[in-house]
Order: C-alpha cells, then structure tokens, then sequence
C-alpha cells in the first residue's frame, strides 16, 4: 500500500453538461470522482484526498486533503456548472495545496478530469510538467469528452514532462453507453502497481464505489449503510456508538424514574407529617386550656401551706409536727405532682425548725441547772469553777434562760 496524498481536479466548466456520457459528462465525473475518492481513502488508512473546481471566475478549493471520506463526498453536491476551463492554475494550485500537507512522509499525487476544451499551448503545460517533476508530483489525466483542437496532444505532452519511472497515467475515454467509472476501474490508474501508479487493486476500488454510494444516499442493506466486509473497523465503531448511545438513554431514563419516585415518596411523608401535627396539636390546646383554669387553685393551695408552716412554727413541737404531717399527708394526696413536691418541701423544713426548737429548749434546761452546770465546769481540766469570770458567765445565762421563761408563760395564757 502507497501512503499518498491526492488533490483532484475536477472539470466544471459550460461543456459538462453535454449528454454524451450518461446521463451527463458532469454526472458521470462525478461518480468517476466518488469511486475514486473511496478507493484512495480504502487503500491507507492515512492517505488523504482534496478536491478543487478548475472551471467559473478562479480555481476553487472545495476540501483540502483529508481522510474523511464524507466530508469529501459532500463537496461534490450542488456545484455551479459555469465558465471555462483554466488548466495550469487548476494543477499550480493543486500542487501548492500538496505542498502545504500535513504528513510529509505522503507521496503527492494530482488527478485530472479534462472534460472540455484546453485553451493553453503545448509548451506552457511542458513548463508545468517539469515543475511538477522537480518536486516529485505523480500525475493522472482522465481525458474525456472533446477531442478537438489537439486536446490529447496536449496532455500527452503533459505527461511526457512529469511522467519518472512511468508514476503518471492517461486515460482517454471516449464516448459511449459504458460508465466513466466503470472505464476507469480497468485503467492502470487503479491497477498500477507499486510505483508505477496508484498502487491498489480494482476490488478495492469497487468495494470503495459501494461504500461512496452508500454514503451518497444510495440504498443498502447492510446496518447503519456500512458493509463490515469492507470496512469492519467503520462498521465496529458505528455499533459501539449506537451501543453507547442506548446504553445512555437508558441510564437517563431510570434516573428520571429515580427521581420521580423519590419527590412522590417525599410528598407523602410531608402530608403525613402535617396532618400528624395538625391531630397533636389538638390535645395540646385543649390541655394548656385546663392549665390555665387550674392556675387559681394552685396558687391557692400555695398560699394556705405557707400560712399553715408559718402557724405551726409557733405551735409546740410535738403537737404541731404531728398534726402538720397529717395535714401535709392530706394535701400531698389531694394535690397535683407539683403541689406534692412543694408540699413535701414545706414539710421537711417544718420538721427541722421543730426539731432545732426541741434541741434550744432541752439546752436552754441544761444550762439552767446550775449544779449540773457547776459540776462539768470543775470535771475540765484547767477550769475553776470558783474563777470569779466563770462565776459571771454562769449568772449571765441563768439570767436570759429566766428571762425566756418569763416570755413563754404569758403566751401559754393567751393560747
């Protein structure tokens, strides 16, 4: 296989749309040009094929080398048929946008559809062919259609200059019902081998007609339009595509699914969690109303234990403690847990005053026996009872403890 790079020159001008190639010289170029393109692109995987117009107002550059096929075969739709054709600047520019490829390992390689008349002299296409072999430009001339005016002279002479070690190749197809296409399959630019042309076989040249008809909008049979038999890497890569794109929708799909599922679940929960509020608060009002209404009770049920605790400060120890805890008992079971604990409190603290007021009363009666007093003074070691200091001390609280008894009486009376 020949890594190549290849620019066609193609043949636009008023004489193209003559019927004697059917069904018209342009149309039958133009599948002569497709067969050629896919056979190119099938031969390498790394070649690369351009297409100009050499007819109209200038050369026109339609896609520079490249190997995507389609975008090749998309150039070819809606071309304007006008003018003459200019054959030096057509093959000039050809070789200029050669010599600006990408790949320089690529051999150049120029393609020619002279479909019309050729206005040049001899000697100046003998100029161009010498150029083009100084920097080793192949060169394939597909002549058709007018003979007159020494057209095939002409070319001969063309490619008499650029032809080295026989790498260029004429075809002169003359009319007739037989295809351009079908003419060119058969021609040493397609079964040239090594060298000496192209260097690819026919059926790979009609296997890439296929591929380029398919590609033109052709019917086929074969899945996504691709034979796998010829093109098997294009044909697995469009599988895996298509695999991937369904693979996608529907991971998109059961996402979507996710989603709704999950916002109808959410909307459940929050209908059930309001109407839940809405029943809880319900009962809250109806017993905040009944706190409110006991507010009164308990404030009074407050006010009687303290008046209660502060009489029985002032009663006897013994009889007051006894009757507080049955009156504590009675009101700790009538009331509410609060007024229990409250109630509870009040009582502990009544029990202690009492039992501090028994504890002053049995010392205030010790300390007013004073022999017994007299006596624990003499058993201390380091004390005289006779000391006149002590003597005072002992006369000064059997003074306050008959002075308290003097208190005490008249409150026995009023009671």
């Amino acid at each position: 296989m020949v890594l190549e790079a290849t620019m066609i020159c193609i043949d636009n001008s008023e004489w193209m749309r003559n019927g004697d190639y059917p069904p018209t010289r342009f149309q039958a170029m133009a599948e002569a040009v497709n067969l050629v393109c896919g056979a190119k692109t099938q031969s390498h995987p790394e070649n690369t094929v351009g297409v100009l117009t050499m007819a109209g107002k200038h050369v026109r550059v339609l896609v520079t080398p490249t190997s995507d096929l389609g975008k090749i075969l998309a150039c070819m739709h809606g071309l304007e048929i006008s003018g003459e054709i200019n054959l030096t600047s057509g093959i000039q520019v050809a070789q200029l946008a050669l010599k600006h490829r990408q790949n320089k390992k690529q051999q150049q390689r120029i393609i020619v559809f002279a479909g019309s008349h050729i206005k040049c002299d001899k000697k100046t296409l003998e100029a161009i062919g010498k150029k083009l072999k100084k920097n080793n430009v192949a060169l394939d001339i597909v002549d058709f259609g007018e003979e007159d005016d020494g057209k095939p002279e002409k070319l001969e002479a063309l490619l008499a200059a650029v032809n080295s070690n026989d790498n260029s190749h004429i075809v002169h197809v003359p009319p007739g019902p037989n295809a351009l296409s079908d003419v060119l399959i058969s021609s040493p630019i397609f079964t040239g081998d090594g060298e000496g042309g192209s260097g690819f076989a026919a059926a790979a040249a009609a296997g890439a007609a296929a591929a380029a008809a398919a590609a033109a909008g052709g019917g086929s049979g074969f899945e996504f339009g691709v034979d796998p038999n010829l093109d098997p890497e294009l044909a697995l890569a469009l599988r895996v595509s298509m695999e991937e794109e369904r693979a996608r929708q529907e991971a998109a799909a059961k996402r979507a699914a996710e989603e709704a599922a999950s916002k109808a679940m959410n909307e459940g929960q929050e209908q059930a969690s309001s109407s839940r509020d809405v029943s809880m608060a319900e009962p809250s009002a109806s017993a905040g109303t009944g706190t409110v209404g006991k507010g009164p009770d308990l404030m009074d049920d407050e006010t009687a234990l303290l008046e209660q605790a502060l009489a029985m400060s002032m009663d006897n120890a013994g009889a007051t403690q006894s009757s507080t805890v049955s009156t504590a008992d009675t009101q700790m079971m009538e009331a509410s847990p609060e007024d229990q604990d409250l109630a509870f409190a009040l009582q502990m603290s009544v029990q202690e005053n009492a039992k501090a007021s028994s504890e002053k009363a049995e010392m205030s009666k010790v300390l007013g026996d004073q022999g017994f007093v007299s006596s624990i003074l003499a058993s201390l070691p380091g004390v005289d009872p006779n000391d006149p200091s002590v003597k005072d001390l002992l006369a000064t609280l059997q003074t306050e403890n008959e002075e308290k008894k003097g208190e005490e009486k008249p409150k026995e009376g009023d009671k």
